[in-house]
This record gives C-alpha cells, structure tokens and sequence, in this order.
C-alpha cells in the first residue's frame, strides 16, 4: 500500500477506534450544501460525516476489530459518521435528514463490534435520548418504593387521626 493510502487507512483506524460506533451511509445524489447541512446538524451531537475510499475503509475496520468483511457491503459512494457519545443522537439526525431529503441512505452501522442493519439503526434513531431512559427506569425503580412507603405510613396516620379526635371528643 503507498503510503498517503496507508496515512488515510491510520486516520480512518483513529477515529473507529475513537467512537463507540459508525454508521454507513449511501450519499450519492447529495447536494454539496446538503451535505455541509447535515454535517452541521451532526457536529450538535458530537458526531462526524466523513467521505471513506471503501476499500482503505475495509482495512481499518478489520484493524479496528470489525470481525466481518465489508468488502461486500461498501459499494458505491459511501460516508460514515463517527462520534464521541451515543449512537442515538446520531442515528436520529441521519434518519430525520433522510427523511427531509431522501438522501443520504443508512446502509448498516455497527455499535462496538455489533453490525447493525438499516432497519436496527433506524429503530434506535427512534428512542428517546439517554438521559431520558435513564430517568425513566429510575421513576419505574423508584415507584415501588413510594407506594410501599405510603402503604406503611398509611395505618399510623389514621391510628393518629382517631386519637386525636378523641382528645378533641373527651
């Protein structure tokens, strides 16, 4: 391999290896301010859109530790975004701009060594951040221990009010 193949092959490895996940995505067709856009749009989750030559990108994802060959699956032209956070934040920004202007396409993604098909990324585009599952769970944890509490105040608060309408009686 020359060796400005071999610098962009140790750049591509960097940022995989840098980010919890990547999606692909089929970007043929894409307006060059569309693109400037959805990069904009991806840059408010952490996350970057970076144009791949598909077969350097194949070598640094087998370096990275992505188990299957892509060789297969990288075909025309292709982008992959790359972040530091979630796969959520991301994966909705895409989805949304696809929806907004048919273009680009997920193609797959991958969640540390998870492959992720189009219709998986596409499926967690659709819930709802992290923080807010968090809290969620935490409500669904805290909410047995709140009933339980109010079950158990609830005999010695009446005990009280039946006392204390017998001072007020006698």
């Amino acid at each position: 391999m020359r060796e400005a193949k071999k610098n962009i092959s140790a750049e591509y490895l960097e940022r995989l290896n840098a980010s919890p996940y990547f999606i692909v995505v089929e970007y043929q067709g894409l307006k060059v301010d569309q693109f400037a856009n959805l990069r904009e749009r991806l840059d408010g989750a952490k996350a970057e859109l970076h144009v791949v030559k598909n077969r350097i990108f194949n070598i640094a994802a087998k370096e990275a530790g992505v188990e299957a060959d892509l060789a297969g699956d990288l075909k025309g032209q292709v982008a992959v975004v790359t972040g530091e956070s979630e796969i959520s934040a991301a994966a909705k920004i895409v989805k949304n701009f696809e929806s907004e202007f048919e273009k680009p396409s997920i193609k797959f993604g991958y969640m540390g060594a998870t492959r992720l098909e189009a219709a998986e990324v596409k499926v967690i585009a659709d819930l709802p951040p992290l923080e807010t599952l968090r809290g969620k769970i935490l409500g669904v944890l805290q909410a047995p221990a709140q009933k339980l509490a109010v079950l158990l105040n609830t005999p010695a608060s009446q005990l009280a009010q039946v006392i204390k309408a017998k001072s007020e009686k006698g």
